[in-house]
């Protein structure tokens, strides 16, 4: 089945360029087809750029790990709290 579709396509090259198959072609400097071709922002590359924090200060291992002990602690305090709690 699939060599046949393939021979077809081979032996009528006219029928696949009749299909409409196009490309928009972007400008060497831009990242989208703008008028000056370039992008209107420009946002600081980089490693460590994107994140809302600065991961190199000296708390950052502190506040960190107390972020994720609280998440993975919390849901287990809630459940000891609701099993001890006295019962109407």
């Amino acid at each position: 089945m699939l060599s046949r579709s393939a021979f077809r396509a081979a032996a009528n090259p006219t029928a696949v360029a009749r299909r409409g198959f196009q490309s928009t072609r972007v400008s060497r400097g831009g990242h989208g087809p703008t008028a000056a071709g370039a992008s209107p922002y420009h946002y600081p590359e980089g490693p460590r750029s994107n994140l809302p924090f600065d991961p190199l200060k000296k708390g950052f291992a502190f506040k960190f790990w107390g972020y994720a002990a609280t998440g993975f602690f919390l849901p287990f305090g809630i459940a000891v709290w609701q099993t001890k709690k006295n019962k109407p």
